[in-house]
């Protein structure tokens, strides 16, 4: 690789132990990325802070050990667990201590202690074509989408090594060619689908990862008012379906008007594979037994929050169902200090911090079905918790909250 003047004092030890450490291992990954050099990135977004054994935590205890700072503003993902309500875990005990200790290690780094996977919401908002190095599923497609800011798909432990240095291989979604369509899918519309906003973009996100696996669609006939939110939804089923790290939405999204498509292969995608999509992801039968609602995978937005306030207004839930929701601390806190929002604390909707549903296990009541809106924890759900999940309307979800058993569909 072509190393710059920064890259070499990196390398040694100029900026300190730890960030020479980091280089070292990324220049190991730009090779087998078959990068010819580096790039300077604005920010970093750490999923490594996400305990999943002890070598997370010493791997970042390395680093502390070494002295080590991150060189641009960082960003800590979710958690394992919800540290400040631990009386809602319902998974083994250890693990608060050790995810404390993990998001402390990160925090001596310097990493801020955001604990979201979609910090783009209220902070870290890249802007167009700035490169950045992001971890986590959702946020990446998002802000490569949405925002049409560049990352490439960062894991761990390499998110931290990024922030470390402020450098990263140019290679993958940061380079103009691989962020060029390779199909164009042309999508039903909402009208031809049949089926409710909030489950149609669910379906769609989940169609085109499952066909378009690790590689980047241009989407036709999206609708044109689709919301930030709905864009979230779409990519972050995408992403748990197909690994979808980027798409381009005809007049939706910012880099759309500049992908030329002309030589680019169209496939149609017919309305039945995206109703296809939602039998898939729902299998629940009416009158079942409703265990818990769990909402906010990626986590809810402000206005996601407002939406919900205005469902269950004037209702009453089942004291045989439980709700969550899974938010960031800085919405959460604006959501608690609100009066506005009193309808969801009258409906008893518990505010998950840190953490996600489909991850961190809260769900008290050992049977019955898990109802969500999200396309990501139907898909992961199951498999993460050991539940039977089910994607629905939130209209549906509040109804079947009230009597604490699956609604019919409207």
């Amino acid at each position: 690789m072509k190393l710059e003047a920064i890259d070499r004092a990196l390398l040694a030890g100029e900026y300190g132990a730890a960030a020479a450490r980091a280089m070292m291992l990324l220049v190991r990954y730009g090779e087998a990325c078959g990068a010819e050099r580096f790039i300077a990135i604005e920010s970093a977004h750490i999923d490594g802070c996400l305990y999943h054994g002890p070598s997370s935590i010493d791997f970042a205890q390395r680093f502390v050990d070494l002295g080590g700072k991150v060189r641009v503003p960082t960003t800590l993902n979710v958690a394992a667990v919800d540290v400040t309500h631990p009386g809602w875990h319902c998974g083994p005990p250890a693990i608060i201590a050790q995810q404390k200790k993990l998001t402390r290690l990160h925090e001596k780094l310097g990493c801020l202690p955001t604990l979201t996977c979609a910090p783009y919401q209220r902070m870290a908002r890249p802007r167009r074509g700035e490169h950045v190095a992001w971890a986590e599923s959702n946020a990446i497609v998002f802000i490569n989408s949405v925002l049409g800011a560049r990352t490439d798909r960062y894991g761990d432990f390499t998110d931290l090594c990024a922030a470390l240095t402020g450098r990263v291989p140019l290679a993958g979604l940061h380079r103009d060619e691989a962020r060029r369509p390779a199909i164009v899918f042309d999508l039903p519309s909402l009208e031809a689908a049949g089926l409710p906003r909030d489950l149609y973009f669910a379906a769609i996100g989940y169609v085109v990862g499952r066909r378009a696996p690790g590689i980047v669609p241009y989407l036709r006939g999206l609708p044109r008012d689709a919301s930030e939110d709905e864009l979230k939804a779409l990519g972050a089923t995408g992403a748990s379906s197909g690994a979808l790290a980027l798409f381009h939405a005809e007049a939706v999204t910012p880099e759309a008007a500049d992908m030329p498509i002309e030589d680019v292969p169209a496939e149609p995608v017919s309305a039945a594979e995206v109703c296809a999509a939602i039998d898939r992801l729902c299998h629940a039968t009416e009158g079942e037994a409703v265990a818990a609602i769990c909402l906010g995978t990626p986590h809810y937005s402000i206005f996601e929050f407002a939406a919900l306030n205005r469902a269950v207004d004037g209702r009453h839930r089942s004291p045989a169902s439980e709700i969550y929701v899974s938010t960031s601390r800085e919405i959460a806190a604006e959501v608690e200090s609100d009066t506005s929002f009193d309808a969801l604390r009258a409906f008893g909707v518990r505010i998950v911090v840190d953490t996600c549903t489909y991850l961190a296990p809260v769900v008290r009541q050992t049977s019955g079905l898990i109802l969500t809106t999200s396309g990501k924890f139907a898909h992961y759900g199951p498999g993460n918790l050991g539940r039977r999940v089910a994607l629905m309307t939130l209209e549906r979800c509040i109804r079947s909250a009230e009597t604490g058993v699956v609604a019919a569909p409207c």
